[in-house]
Order: C-alpha cells, then sequence, then structure tokens
C-alpha cells in the first residue's frame, strides 16, 4: 500500500523541509476513491514515529460540526487507521500518543470519496505548527481506477451556478453542456442513460431514464459524479454518468439563512430573433439547522419557493389569462448518533408546482389554456453501524414519488357516455371545439352548415370578417402521468490481512421497484371537428361531427370507466468487491449481478400457445432479465509508483435498467385507445371506432439484455503546491439494443428490389436470412386477442461506440480555487435514443421510440454514423478568489463542438413521414460550436457578530453568444436548416442574504 511507503517518498521537497517546524505531514495533499456507506465518505491513513517507523497504538479522534458525536480508532500494528461512514464535511483529526503527545489536522471528507492521511509524531519536537489545514474542494480519484469527482459547497455557493439540481452538471468534467429542461447530457451514453440520486435515493424518471427533481442548490452540501470505471460498489449499472448529491445537515450550533434572487424581464437581453421575454423570475430561500439534544441529534431543514409571471397575452379572441408558476418546496433532516459508532438520517422532501396560462396558440380563445400540476415527495433513511475498526454495515431506504399532470385551465362540466347525443347549442361546453372554415371551392350545403357555428365561435379577422380556424372551449385533455419508486440496500465492508495484502471487502444487496401510473382523461368530449364528408374517410356517411375522445373518459351502462395502466419494474442487484493492497499496488475485482423483471396489465399466465390469457387489469410479468444474463464484471488496478502519483486502468461491464418497455408493451393499452366518436348534424350518436395507435405487444425469446463495456487507461499526478493532475482515454461500446419492431421487418422491402430510387435502401442479407422475430405471432395473437404485429426484439446489428482523451486539472491556493478539463471524444454508432424525435429535449420511450417503426427507420437506413451526442471538443474552465475586502469572485467558461445532424426526407422510402428518415449519413452535418462565460460577484457584510449580509450578482453569457441549435431537419420544411433553438441571451440575477 502507498501508505507504508518512506516519508521521504511521501511528501514533496517543499513540505519536506517544514518538518524542522512542524510535526505533522499530510501526505500529496489528499486522496480520493470511491466509498461503500450510503451517503458518506472515509479517511484513511498511516502515523509514523518517524520516517522509518509506524506508530501503533496512536488514538485517533475525528470531529466535526456535521457528525454529532466523535469517532475514535486507534492505529494497528502498521500504524494505519480507517474511519468509515462519515458525513461528508470539515474534520478535524487529532492524533494522542501513549506518552501524552498530541498533534491536529484538518481536512475534508467527500461525497463518495475517501481522504488519505499520513501524519508524523516526532517527540523531539517542540510545540511547534500542530495544525495544518488543507481542504480540497474538488479531488480528482487518486487511489483507484474510477473517473469520479466531488464538489464540497464552499466552490458551489461562490461559482455561478443557478438554482436547481440540474444546474450542477456544468462543473462535471467530460460532462457536455446543455440547456435541455428535460434530457440529460451525453457523456457516453444517451441523455436517457444517466441516474440522478439525492441523497442516494434515485429520482431519476422511472420509464423514461431523464431528471425529474428540481431541487434548490441551497439544500447541496456536497455534489459526485462517476463517469467511468465502476468498482462493484454503489449498484451503477448507469450506461451514462451517475450524479449523487448530499443534502445539508444541522450542527451542535443553530446556524440558518434567507435569500432573495430575483431576474426581471428587462435583465435578459434580447434574443437574435429580436424578441424581448416579459418573463419575471424569482427565487426564495430560507434554511435553518441545530442541535435537538446536544452531541446525539440534529436537525436541518429549509424552504424553497420559486415564482414565474408573465403579462397576459392578445389572440384572436381577445386578452388572455397572465401565465404564472408557483411552486413549493420544504425540506427536513434528521441526524442520530445514539452511540459513538452508530449514524442514522432521516430526511424527507415535498414539493407542489402549479402553472396557469402555460400554453394558448394565437387562434384559441382564453379558456383553451393548458396548466399544469406537479407534487414531488422523497422520503430517504440511511444509517451505519461501525461494528469495530475492521468491520461496518449500512443500509439505506428511499421512497420516491411525482405525481404530474398536464390540464385544462377551464374545465367543462360535461361527462361523455357511449351513445350520448352532442350539444350542438353550446359546443364550447361540450370540450375543445375546432372551428370550422371556408374557402370558395366549398360546396354550397357545406356554407349553409358551418357558416352558423363560424358566426357563433368564431372570431373577427383584421379586415372585420367573422372567421373561423381556430378553437373554442376547454383544453381537450388531461393527461396524468405519476410516477414511483421504492429503494432497499444493505451493504456490510469488512477488512482483513491475508499475508503481504490487506482486503477491504464489499458485500452489497439492492431491491427497487420503479412503477408507472398513467391515465389520459377527455375534457368533456375531448377535441371535437366538423366533417365535410371527405375530410374523413373511416367516418360514417351522415357523420358531421367527430370527437377525439379518451376511452378512460368515457362511463358505460353500468357506471364503470377504464382504470388507468400500471406498469412496473422491479429490479434485484447483488455486488461483491474486493479492493486488495498490495505493496504500491491497487487491484480492484468484483462483479455486479441483476435480476429485471418487467410487469404489464391485462394478461393472465396460463398453459396456452403464448402463455397468457386475456385479463383486462391484471398484473403480469411480461418478462424477466435472468441473473445469469447480467453479470457484470469490474476489474481495476491502480499502482501508486511513487506513492502520491497513480496509473490505473479498469474493465467494466454495464447492463442499464432504464426502459419504457413496461408500459409500452402493456396489454391493456389495447383496451385504452384513444376512440373517434361520431355524431350527425343534429348531434345524435352514430358509432365510436378505436384509433390506430399503439397496443399491447410481445417478446422474442431469448433477448439479450442492454451492455456497455468499458476499458479505461489513465494516470494521476499531485504537485506540492497543491496543483492535481488526472489524464485518461476511455472507450465504451454500447450494444444489444431492444426496441419494438414489426415483426416481418427483415423480410419487406426486397421483394421488389430495392425500396426507394438509392439502391443501397436493401434489407441486408444476413439480417434479412434470419426471418420473422417471432414465428408463430399470428396464431399467439388469434389466441389472446387483438395485439400488435409489432413485436419487442433486439435491433439487428445495433451499436455505438464512444472514445475520449480527457486531461483535467485543479488548482487549491490560499485565496484561489480553479479547475480545467479538456475532452477530445468521438461518439459514433447506428442506435441514436438522443435522436428519435423531431425535437430533442423531450421524454421518450426508450425501447419503444419512431426507431425500427417503418422503412427508413431501421439502423440499415443511413443510420450508422455520428451521434447526437457528440462533441468532438469540449473545454471547461472555472473557479473563483477571495478579495482583500471581503468579497469574492467566481467565473466559469465551456467551450464546446456544436451537434450533429442530418437531413431527413421520407420520399425515398416511400414515405410523406420524414420524422428520422434519413436522406444522408447520421451525422454529416454539424451546428456551430458554443461558447460562454458565466461571472458572479459576491459582496459579505459582517453585521454584529453572529450576522453576515450578502449581496450577489450572476451574469450569465457574458458575451451573449446565441448560438443556434437545433437545426431543421426536414428536406422540404421552408425553415430546413435553420435553428429552431438559441441558447439563452445574457442575463443579469440579483440577490441578497442574511446568514446567522
Amino acid at each position: 500500500m502507498f501508505e507504508k511507503t518512506k516519508l521521504s517518498e511521501l511528501v514533496g521537497g517543499g513540505v519536506k523541509k517544514s518538518l524542522a517546524k512542524s510535526s505533522i505531514v499530510l501526505a500529496g495533499t489528499m486522496f480520493a476513491m470511491s466509498v461503500a456507506a450510503q451517503q458518506s465518505g472515509s479517511i484513511e491513513g498511516t502515523v509514523y514515529l518517524d520516517e522509518k517507523v509506524q506508530a501503533a497504538g496512536v488514538k485517533v479522534t475525528a470531529a466535526s460540526p456535521v457528525m454529532p458525536k466523535s469517532r475514535t480508532v486507534e492505529t494497528d500494528a502498521s500504524g494505519e487507521f480507517k474511519l468509515p461512514a462519515l458525513i461528508p464535511g470539515t474534520y478535524t483529526l487529532t492524533f494522542t500518543t501513549d506518552d501524552g503527545i498530541t498533534r491536529t489536522v484538518k481536512t475534508t471528507v467527500l461525497l463518495d470519496q475517501r481522504s488519505s492521511v499520513s501524519v508524523m509524531m516526532a517527540p523531539e519536537v517542540a510545540d511547534g505548527v500542530e495544525e495544518i489545514t488543507v481542504i480540497g474542494e474538488v479531488i480528482t480519484s487518486g487511489g483507484n481506477a474510477s473517473l469520479s469527482d466531488a464538489i464540497g459547497a464552499d466552490v458551489l455557493k461562490r461559482l455561478p451556478i443557478g438554482q436547481d439540481y440540474r444546474d450542477l452538471l456544468k462543473l462535471a468534467p467530460g460532462v457536455q453542456y446543455t440547456q435541455d429542461s428535460i434530457r440529460g447530457p451525453s457523456a457516453g451514453g444517451s441523455g436517457q442513460d444517466n441516474v440522478y440520486k439525492i441523497d442516494g435515493a434515485n429520482v431519476t424518471l422511472p420509464m423514461f431514464g431523464t431528471l425529474s427533481a428540481e431541487p434548490s442548490t441551497q439544500d447541496v452540501e456536497q455534489f459526485s459524479v462517476e463517469r467511468g470505471g465502476a468498482r462493484a460498489i454503489g449498484f451503477n449499472r448507469s450506461g451514462g454518468i451517475t450524479v449523487n448529491t448530499k443534502s445539508k445537515s444541522g450542527t451542535n450550533e443553530f446556524n440558518g439563512g434567507v435569500e432573495y434572487k430575483f431576474q426581471t424581464a428587462d435583465m435578459r437581453e434580447r434574443t437574435d430573433a429580436g424578441t424581448k421575454s416579459d418573463l419575471d423570475q424569482s427565487w426564495m430561500t430560507a434554511n435553518v439547522g441545530g442541535p435537538i439534544i446536544e452531541d446525539q441529534l440534529f436537525f436541518y431543514g429549509s424552504y424553497f419557493g420559486p415564482r414565474s409571471s408573465q403579462d397576459s397575452k392578445e389572440t384572436a379572441y381577445g386578452p388572455t389569462k397572465d401565465y404564472s408558476s408557483v411552486r413549493d418546496e420544504y425540506f427536513g433532516k434528521l441526524t442520530y448518533a445514539p452511540l459513538e459508532n452508530v449514524l442514522l438520517n432521516a430526511a424527507y422532501r415535498t414539493s407542489d408546482r402549479k402553472n396557469k396560462g402555460a400554453s394558448v396558440e394565437y387562434t384559441e380563445a382564453d379558456s383553451a389554456s393548458v396548466g399544469e400540476e406537479s407534487s414531488q415527495d422523497i422520503l430517504n433513511l440511511d444509517g451505519s453501524w461501525v461494528i469495530n475498526d475492521a468491520t461496518t454495515v449500512s443500509f439505506q431506504f428511499s421512497d420516491y414519488a411525482l405525481e404530474t399532470a398536464g390540464v385544462p385551465d377551464t374545465m367543462v362540466g360535461v361527462q361523455p357516455g357511449y351513445g350520448q347525443s352532442l350539444d350542438l347549442a353550446n359546443l364550447d361546453q361540450m370540450g375543445y371545439f375546432n372551428v370550422p372554415n371556408l374557402n370558395q371551392e366549398d360546396a354550397a350545403w357545406w356554407s349553409d352548415f358551418a357558416q352558423p357555428l363560424i358566426d357563433q365561435y368564431g372570431y373577427t379577422n383584421s379586415a372585420g370578417e367573422r372567421v373561423g380556424g381556430g378553437g373554442v372551449g376547454g383544453y381537450y385533455q388531461s393527461n396524468l402521468q405519476n410516477y414511483y419508486r421504492k429503494s432497499f440496500e444493505l451493504a456490510l465492508d469488512h477488512t482483513l490481512d491475508i499475508g503481504a495484502t490487506e482486503h477491504q471487502i464489499h458485500v452489497g444487496y439492492q431491491w427497487s421497484e420503479g412503477r408507472e401510473e398513467l391515465a389520459r382523461l377527455s375534457n368533456g368530449w375531448g377535441s371535437i371537428s366538423v366533417l365535410d364528408g371527405a375530410a374523413d374517410a373511416d367516418a360514417p356517411d351522415n357523420a358531421r361531427f367527430k370527437g377525439r375522445t379518451e376511452q378512460m373518459s368515457l362511463v358505460t351502462a353500468d357506471g364503470s370507466k377504464v382504470p388507468p395502466i400500471n406498469s412496473y419494474m422491479e429490479s434485484h442487484n447483488f455486488e461483491i468487491n474486493d479492493s486488495i493492497s498490495w505493496g504500491d499496488f491497487i487491484f480492484d475485482v468484483g462483479f455486479l449481478i441483476s435480476e429485471d423483471i418487467l410487469y404489464g396489465q391485462g394478461l393472465r399466465e396460463a398453459d396456452t400457445l403464448s402463455g397468457y390469457v386475456e385479463d383486462p387489469g391484471n398484473k403480469y410479468e411480461m418478462y424477466k432479465v435472468d441473473w445469469k444474463d447480467m453479470i457484470q464484471p469490474r476489474l481495476g488496478v491502480t499502482w501508486a509508483y511513487n506513492a502520491t502519483d497513480t496509473v490505473f486502468a479498469s474493465f467494466a461491464q454495464y447492463n442499464p435498467d432504464a426502459t419504457s418497455l413496461a408500459r409500452a408493451a402493456s396489454w391493456d393499452r389495447n383496451s385504452q385507445a384513444t376512440l373517434d366518436v361520431y355524431w350527425d348534424e343534429n348531434g345524435n350518436y352514430i358509432s365510436s371506432e378505436p384509433r390506430a395507435g399503439s397496443s399491447g405487444k410481445l417478446f422474442a425469446d431469448d433477448l439479450d439484455p442492454r451492455r456497455v463495456d468499458e476499458l479505461t487507461l489513465g494516470t494521476t499526478k499531485e504537485f506540492d503546491n497543491g496543483i492535481s493532475l488526472r489524464s485518461h482515454i476511455r472507450y465504451r461500446e454500447g450494444s444489444h439494443f431492444w426496441e419494438d419492431v414489426w415483426n416481418q421487418a427483415r423480410l419487406y422491402g426486397n421483394e421488389d428490389g430495392c425500396y426507394g430510387p438509392a439502391l443501397d435502401q436493401c434489407v441486408p442479407a444476413e439480417i434479412r436470412a434470419k426471418g420473422l422475430y417471432i414465428d408463430d405471432l399470428d396464431a399467439k395473437l388469434d389466441q389472446i386477442g387483438s395485439g400488435s404485429t409489432f413485436v419487442i426484439a433486439e435491433v439487428d446489428g445495433g451499436y455505438t461506440k464512444y472514445l475520449e482523451f480527457s486531461l483535467e486539472a485543479s488548482w487549491t491556493g490560499e485565496r484561489t480555487y480553479l479547475n480545467a478539463s479538456y475532452t477530445r471524444s468521438r461518439y459514433t454508432g447506428n442506435v441514436d435514443q438522443d435522436n428519435t424525435t423531431s425535437q430533442n429535449d423531450v421524454n421518450t420511450f426508450i425501447g419503444s421510440s419512431n426507431l425500427m417503426d417503418a422503412r427508413g427507420r431501421m439502423v440499415w437506413d443511413k443510420k450508422d454514423g455520428t451521434l447526437h451526442g457528440d462533441k468532438p471538443h469540449l473545454l471547461k474552465l472555472f473557479g473563483q478568489y477571495t478579495l482583500d475586502w471581503n468579497a469574492n469572485v467566481g467565473a466559469y467558461m465551456v467551450y464546446q463542438s456544436g451537434t450533429p445532424w442530418e437531413a431527413w426526407d421520407g420520399s425515398i422510402y416511400g414515405y410523406s413521414a420524414n420524422t428520422i428518415r434519413y436522406m444522408e449519413a447520421a451525422g454529416s452535418r454539424r451546428s456551430p460550436s458554443h461558447w460562454q462565460m458565466d461571472l458572479n460577484y459576491t459582496q459579505n457584510f459582517n453585521v454584529f457578530s453572529d450576522y453576515a449580509l450578502t449581496f450577489r450578482a450572476d451574469v450569465f453569457n457574458v458575451f451573449d453568444n446565441q448560438t443556434g441549435y437545433n437545426y431543421d431537419p426536414d428536406f422540404d420544411e421552408t425553415t430546413f436548416g435553420t435553428p429552431r433553438s438559441y441558447y439563452a441571451p445574457r442575463r443579469l440575477q440579483l440577490s441578497v442574504g442574511m446568514d446567522f
């Protein structure tokens, strides 16, 4: 182990020269490694009597304001000590020998990291400098092959970051800067491959893999990111990055603060398009913490209240309601240490948000505006028991709920039911009514029929004419989507010596369940349109009105309704890791083994051809991925060739668990389709038919789970002047992607030669030879009732490849902190999860997207190329400087390559729809590169002895670089090749706060 190396090898010349003045030496500043205990870090080190002799039996006491009780251990025969399961924070280590020599060292413990400290007790040295403080705000991983970084609150609060959890990601080295509000950044995986945690609780949106949580950064005490090189610790199955935060805790002293931030419309520049925002925003935060029982039980509580408002806008129908967004979030946390070696945390976060007037089009009446509602609750319990110096047991339980609804601001009072007539005198009270249009080619009967409706429900144009084409009534639909996740983890960590090696053994088990509850309800009859007899070929001849109505809204004759769809994914994970220290080497050997079970709704297991019979509303096992199919090895080696500097390598395999198939393939989707409802010219009910759309799907046999293989090579170096360097090369390859695909997709397109004018649009011969995905699908569907001719199967030849070179550096000075990183990468393949819709920044099904749906959307249809998340060049610089007059300046700068895109044209495949039908190789074009700088200035004033007044100004995008991105790829659109989104303009944010 590098701790056993001679002290002369542990310290650089500058520190070594200070031995005559000081009896305490910190080895190589600080190292950081992934640790096992939930929401914690640890300290390890060695105590020396002199340069050659390790000190056994020295008492080491760790004390911190965030720990209710101090922790005390003794060094072993080799002079080594371990302090596991510590709450992240600043610690004072006190070293006491049997003959009464005492020394102190201050160090910082970061989330999911391990700090290494070495101290020399020199009895011949008189009282000298007995305390050395070393606080590494951002610590690179120097102890093993994991690419992990942690950032403390002292850095976070001094940088121009933002208010929300997702704003923290801009600081992570090698992780792209993005302004997406839904999807995450791609960093070796798609934006839906990341895992996000708050206090260890997974808040990634079940079924979609995106970030749903919006907590304020005021509660974040520390922030960590693991990008690769994962060990079999922490149940890391992410195909992208894993993000975690640790919230603040109370201390033995009462502390608190209040802050008000605001950004008015006048504090934002006009966009390059010339539009001026009229949105006013503000954020109120408050927090307080302290002891309930001194040295035993602490509390912390906070409030976060963001507000947004916008003046009403004028539509063709007149003024509309003002837009408003109101959110209230409360957080409470208890930290309890009943014994010195037992630590418990309980935290609860609850948030409610309501938006009004979120969307209304120019040709719509005010009553048609849409609102949004959401509530979020996160319960987290975790604890650790340090049984002895060698053994620690830890646990964590989390319960997460996100309930969301897109709801009409105006609800009509009609309850639709089968056979009901339509009240033609009050169509604006029946739902959302699409007012018909007239033109010169219309038949006389149509004009006679439509004109009274236009007179009653249309709007007056600039010429003073009454015209149609608008919309009145309430917005047509309420979309209720609720997400829930429960998780329990249990871990045992034990250290033992075997010969010349030390083994740190970790064993852990995790159970989790993600669930989605989906209900789509029509507002009245939903969307109502007028038919001219030719607009809908499927409509009855005498139909004059058509409603698009959700089946869940209809009441049957017996008063019953179709229930919501519930979908489940259950996961079991077991991991074991042995970190073996031998001389200057650390070997990590372990594996993570998993089992995933997808549950749908609407079938029941039976001894039939398909294995099921129909049973609406019944929960059934849809598909199971067995343990044997998800054995994920984790291997790493680190060579500390001079104790402080390292060379490392690792291999890791991941089976990502993010998937939407539990809902997308659920059989009850057959019975919950949207209905087309028809009425005659007098409003009399005629009939209703299900609209064409998605339905339940069967799975092909023996699917291999999606997999990411990763190889990492790197090195770290520490300098005496506080500079830390890390460089690595990382390669990732994704395979075995799942998608819903037409059962005969391998066969069509070759009957008459190749489809389309381009001769390379054939199904490849090796894929065509595989035949149907499910040979007897038709027989199975006949036996269990109607279902989709699409099936869930592996994407033939689907792959992604990611290669990166990264160089990272940080410098911690007396007043200064600086961090710099540069990443050169390429991301290629033929499965692009980030490019499966016309607009990227949305929640899309993982495994049931547009990919593989039809000709032009297959992976052999020009999909091989550069993927949407490819950013070949990424440079980040950030830091802060403390001024003489109790003030601070912070800065952030990013430069990154543009986004790849390509032209889409469905006509070459025989379709009018262009979406993801490429007319050239994927990523043939690229949007411009982007750079921006953010700055902030903070001025502090001491008011009385216990109060501090703070004024702060943040300026984002100082040089107002509104680079365009999200280019329109539709070749036949007039806007083809123009950006649909722009980086936000320069904006100023001011705040005032008081701390006590």
